[in-house]
């Protein structure tokens, strides 16, 4: 690291100061403050304390017990259970994000709306970022020390600042904890792969007669993943693809088909000869030459023929990521005085994980009639031709595949103090902290990237006439150049020196940095009409900054990894006032405001109002509006060219092409608009019980983002929208074949709709209550999310992606829902839990048609298959406890994911065909979907 790691004078100082003042004034109400001390408040959406079903907004709680009965490997892959919870990210499912830094991290994504629209908090502050895009790790929280999970899923900006658009997550710590626990589980598929390790241990404890209180944490975890495999149900060949038919100038039929037996057309993993009239000719092992059985031709794909030989690219990408963490966490806290307590946490966390990608191709290889390494056949085939020369394209089977070897690390530090007063005969409790925090990401590709001046000298071999060996026909006029000739006609064909000297790893080293300064008040007791009000208010200044190191030699030049240097800083000074008065008539308000000033983005206003009314004693009924924002990131902001190689498909030819994605600091908030109206049912007459149903609608306008080179290149051919060609850059304008860039800029584009409803269930009572003398205790749970709209509108299309199963961002099934079953019978525990999404459809715009199809002009795509198959899957649980030693007691576990192996529906995306993506990619929705298919999990708990 070459950026001084510096705690901040200003806002340390503010801390100070206001500790300083606030214990003083402590001091002096001492003989009228009442007896005992304050417990701290933790609440989510809001800064004062309510019961979830009591919100104004839903909220969801996922207590220890039930984090214990899931047993899940982080806690994070339970949350992501949840209905209201669809399109998030786990280290599993993102190991191609490359470029962008964000493999291997769990972010959680509330209503699709986007993993950075959900604020992830700890205790109520602030978690580091894990990436430029502001997305946050949740593997970092101290696992061992969560007491309970809560879900807000609505607006809350104005209690807590910017990115609460789609809700809040709240890791909430047990600071109270005494003892010593410890955690060892082993887990595995039931087809023998994706190892798994984890080791945990906690400990807490009183000190100072009490007066303090000691915790730690420590948890490591050891995964293998799932690399160059498949699953059976990925085998069948199953993609979309233009229609052939169309090639063959028939009419009226839609222009994707799905189905299976489809293949790659466009190049071989020994490479293809894809021009002139040897076209088809490819190369196998040790050089042999072969001819292609094409089958239905469509773009880059086939149906039928070769189909299974051209599958080379299927399984290369990693099914599971393989990766390591450490996480250790420490907290101490000191009661000065009854009315007056210091504190101070540090955590460290990190991570290093490995996944592939592909195998990389590259197309239209120019192989010349004197190339050193073509065979006497290939030679006399081409003079037979009457050609001097054959475009070659290939998926270069003698190198390795590529993929990433990241690397993260996590450090977070915080001092504060809190406590009481009484000020004007009421108790107010107040806490204040300051938080550093500083993530240093490595993004690393695997030593297989090509360096494209390199590989274009190394593939253009000739013999030397000096000596009558291979060389590089640059070296001819320059023999110290260092080029190595390379071979790419078959596989088994060239040598290690050869790719050693074409390819390469590069990478990049970024620094994100937070520093958090934040001070809260609070007064229960005001005397009101109707009852006692209740007030929070406070302030926070934060400031975040990224720094970013790239070594010259990986900042271009190759075929991915043309890492930029980032770097730039913002900050941002807030204050905010929060009420809960009640109104009389079983009538509370709750309405907070928050007032943010942005060194770049400027002033912005968020609010809430929200009403809750018990008009009988079984029944409240609770709405809420609310503006709330999210400022842009870092990365928004400070990208200088985001960099990745790919391929796009150009009027029927797949060229490549180099991406260049940059920020903007005139970029401005995206304003959130939210409603969300419910009714909960607690009745009398059934103790235990409670039903809540939930209406919520977001709209989200200036929202930031771009779209995406596959979109650019669609909407400049397909639709002729010319600000879209000027994104292009060509050598050659008149030949789309000669793309070299596609730039792409953040902006703040048109809106983000969203609307559903949330359902809970929940039931909780002794078996006696039901059947007498039988024992146990029984906990029902079901809850479900009905997404009915979620509409992204760039100014040029309006797409709703609810009930869409596909993979695209944005994508939500029109149901998803979770239901629990747990009875607990001592030392008995056993726990059933269903996940299901409902089927749907590839895409809302699709028409799906076999003949006398309309003109297919996207989004208004014709298919002929536009439906995705729903899935249920079940998982369970079962314990057993123990007790040994004194006091000390023990819990051996089996948790059994997907009983029943179901497999996830098949679904192709047919937007992005001129991508090397979907060959090597599972076809279905791992972010929706259970693909790993049936798995164990054992393990033993002790605590002492």
């Amino acid at each position: 690291m070459n950026k001084v790691f510096q705690f901040e004078k200003r806002p340390l100082a503010i801390l100070l100061a206001g500790g300083v003042v606030l214990g003083t004034s402590q001091l002096q109400a001492q003989a009228a403050e009442p007896e005992g001390v304050v417990e701290e408040v933790i609440v989510t959406g809001s800064r004062l304390s309510r019961t979830g079903y009591d919100t104004p907004t839903p909220l969801t709680s996922l207590g220890s017990e039930e984090l214990a009965t899931q047993a899940p490997e982080n806690i994070a892959d339970l949350v992501n259970t949840l209905p209201s919870v669809a399109g998030s990210q786990t280290g599993t499912t993102n190991s191609g994000s490359l470029a962008t830094g964000i493999a291997g991290i769990s972010a959680i994504n509330l209503r699709a709306l986007g993993a950075g629209r959900t604020l992830v908090l700890l205790d109520g502050r602030r978690s580091p970022v894990s990436t430029s895009s502001g997305f946050i790790d949740t593997n970092t929280m101290p696992q061992g020390l969560i007491d309970r999970v809560e879900v807000v899923t609505g607006g809350a900006s104005a209690a807590y600042g910017s990115g609460a658009v789609g809700g809040v997550v709240n890791f909430i710590l047990d600071k109270d904890y005494e003892g010593v626990k410890t955690t060892a589980d082993y887990g595995i598929t039931t087809r023998g792969d994706n190892e798994s390790k984890r080791i945990g241990f906690t400990a807490g404890s009183a000190f100072a007669g009490g007066r303090g209180h000691f915790l730690f944490d420590s948890q490591a975890t050891d995964s293998d993943g799932i690399h160059e495999t498949q699953r059976g149900w990925n085998k069948s060949g199953y993609y979309a693809m233009p229609n052939p038919a169309l090639f063959r100038g028939e009419q009226g039929v839609p222009t994707f088909i799905t189905g299976k037996n489809i293949g790659l057309s466009s190049h071989t993993i020994g490479g293809l000869v894809v021009d002139g009239p040897l076209r088809g000719t490819y190369f196998g092992e040790g050089g042999s030459i072969n001819q292609l059985n094409y089958g239905e031709v469509g773009g880059q794909w086939m149906q039928g023929g070769d189909w299974q030989y051209t599958s080379h690219q299927a399984g290369t990408q990693s099914l599971a990521a393989a990766d390591e963490r450490q996480s250790f966490f420490t907290r101490a806290s000191f009661d000065v005085n009854e009315a007056f307590s210091v504190f101070g946490e540090a955590s460290y966390a990190g991570w290093e994980g490995y996944a592939n990608y592909l195998r990389v191709p590259t197309l239209r290889n120019v192989i010349q009639r004197d190339n050193a390494f073509l065979s006497d056949e290939m030679a006399q085939a081409m003079d037979t031709a009457g050609v001097d020369s054959f475009l070659l394209s290939t998926a270069n089977g003698d190198s390795e595949i590529s993929g990433h070897n990241n690397e993260r690390e996590t450090y977070r530090f915080t001092a504060g103090a809190e406590g009481f007063f009484n000020l004007f005969e009421k108790d107010w409790d107040w806490d204040a902290s300051y938080t550093k925090s500083r993530t240093v990401a490595l993004q690393k590709y695997l030593p297989t990237i090509y360096h494209l001046e390199r590989y274009a000298m190394a593939t253009d071999a000739v013999i030397d006439p000096a000596t009558g060996e291979a060389v590089c026909r640059t070296s001819l006029s320059d023999p110290d150049n260092g080029c190595v000739p390379l071979n790419i006609m078959g596989t088994g064909v060239s040598t290690p020196e050869a790719w050693d000297y074409v390819s390469g790893a590069p990478e990049r080293e970024e620094t994100y940095d937070m520093d958090v300064v934040a001070m809260n008040f609070r007064v229960n007791d005001i005397t009101g009409w109707a009852g006692p009000i209740s007030v929070a208010f406070g302030g926070e200044w934060r400031e975040e900054s990224i720094y970013g190191e790239v070594e010259d030699q990986y900042q271009s030049g190759w075929r991915f990894g043309n890492f930029q240097e980032d770097r730039g800083e913002f900050d941002v000074w807030e204050s905010y006032v929060e009420a809960l008065v009640p109104l009389g008539f079983g009538v509370d308000f709750n309405g907070g405001y928050r007032y943010a000033d942005y060194s770049l983005s400027g002033e912005v206003e968020t609010w809430k109002l929200g009403l809750t009314w018990q008009p009988i004693k079984d029944v409240t009924l609770r709405g809420t509006r609310s503006r709330d924002i999210r400022a842009p990131n870092l990365g928004e902001l400070f990208a200088t060219g985001t960099a990745r190689g790919n391929t796009v498909e150009i009027n029927g030819v797949i060229v490549p092409y180099q991406q260049s994605l940059q920020g903007s600091t005139e970029l401005a908030p995206e304003v959130a608009e939210g409603w969300s109206g419910g009714i909960v049912w607690q009745p009398g007459f059934l103790p235990g019980f409670g039903a809540s149903l939930d209406y919520y609608d977001i709209e989200v306008n200036d929202v930031i983002g771009s779209v995406s080179a596959e979109q650019v290149a669609s909407f400049c051919f397909d639709s002729g929208i010319q600000a879209y060609c000027d994104d292009m850059v060509f050598t050659d304008p008149s030949d789309p074949t000669t793309l070299t860039t596609i730039n792409i800029y953040y902006e703040n584009l048109n809106s983000l709709r969203a609307e559903g409803l949330d359902l809970e269930l929940s039931y909780d009572f002794e078996m006696a209550q039901l059947v007498s003398d039988v024992p146990g205790y029984v906990s029902l749970r079901f809850m479900a999310t009905h997404y009915m709209e979620n509409v992204t509108d760039n100014g040029t299309t309006a797409i709703d992606m609810a009930g869409s199963n596909s993979s695209l961002a944005g994508a939500t099934p029109d149901w998803k829902y979770r239901a629990t079953a747990l009875y607990s019978l001592a030392p008995w525990t056993f726990n059933l839990t269903m996940r299901g999404v409902s089927s749907g459809v590839l895409g809302n715009d699709f028409i799906e048609c076999s003949s006398d199809c309309p003109a297919s002009v996207y989004p208004a795509l014709t298919v002929d298959d536009n439906d995705v198959d729903g899935q249920v899957v079940f998982d369970a649980y079962v314990s057993r406890s123990f007790d040994f030693w004194d006091d000390s007691t023990g819990e051996v576990y089996l948790a059994w994911s997907n009983i029943f192996d179901e497999d996830p529906p098949l679904s192709s995306e047919p937007l992005y065909q001129g991508t090397d993506i979907p060959a090597a990619y599972p076809q279905t929705n791992r972010s929706i979907y259970d693909f790993l298919g049936s798995r164990f999990r054992i393990g033993v708990r002790a605590e002492f």
